[in-house]
């Protein structure tokens, strides 16, 4: 049976959640700001392996909580500009309410919400509806795991190693967690990470088998065709390893 929450108990109800989840935690939150605690608990989920889905709707994400966030292979970002819902659930429990994940808003507002039991036979139907809007939501999101990388402007294109950039050679000369690779498998422009080759589209038809040594097109680094050299677990080539490493600091 569902349950009130008043502001201490979203927070740690919350907390239970995450820390609780076993297969999946969804986080849906305009505003997007993460405690100390929060950091802890998805380092823990990524420990685990959990799936782990942030939909958030402000692009005001520090480039510390960005860099974090995109260091956790199983945590994946999506951005909804329209959003307005907080919502936070794992597989068996869901919490709806005013709450922001925002730290201000857990220590200073006065928030309420809604715990959902979806093993309850009472708010089970509750739980699969707001479910398919959440579906939903995902699916018109933006995957702001992989946007591309800022347009740089003329005096930063032109240095040194303009030869090599004219000759097709990635544009970074210093690492950067949102620095221009390829897609190992269309090509198209993602930001360089080892262990997020693949740009989104190619993902979901990658995942239903999930093959880390499925051959694939193209080097990550490069984006030159790489025969079936590369893979989700070896995305550069073995030519351009020693430049990749000293470019990204691998």
């Amino acid at each position: 049976m569902s349950k009130y929450l008043r502001t201490s108990s979203i927070s740690s109800t919350l907390d239970s959640l995450i820390r609780d989840a076993k297969e999946k935690v969804y986080i849906i939150s305009p505003y997007l700001k993460l405690s100390d605690n929060m950091k802890e608990l998805l380092n823990d989920k990524e420990r685990e392996k959990i799936d782990v889905r942030i939909i958030f709707g402000k692009q005001e994400l520090s480039p510390s909580e960005m860099g974090f966030l995109q260091e956790l292979k199983y945590v994946r970002l999506y951005f909804s500009k329209n959003l307005h819902a907080k919502c936070y659930l794992n597989e068996k429990l869901m919490i709806i309410t005013s709450m922001n994940l925002y730290e201000f808003s857990q220590v200073n507002n006065k928030e309420m919400g809604i715990l959902i039991d979806k093993n309850d036979d009472n708010d089970k139907t509750v739980y699969e509806e707001a479910w398919k809007d959440i579906e939903s939501i995902l699916h018109n999101a933006e995957d702001f795991s992989y946007i591309k990388s800022p347009v740089k402007t003329e005096n930063e294109n032109q240095s040194k190693h303009a030869d090599h950039i004219n000759a097709g050679s990635p544009k970074i000369n210093k690492p950067s967690p949102v620095a221009h690779g390829y897609c190992i498998r269309t090509r198209v422009e993602i930001p360089f990470n080892v262990e997020k080759p693949i740009c989104y589209e190619a993902f979901k038809s990658w995942s239903k088998y999930g093959d880390a040594e499925y051959p694939e097109k193209f080097c990550h680094f490069s984006g030159e065709p790489s025969n079936g050299e590369t893979s989700v677990s070896r995305p550069i080539m073995k030519k351009n390893w020693k430049k990749a490493k000293e470019t990204f600091n691998l």
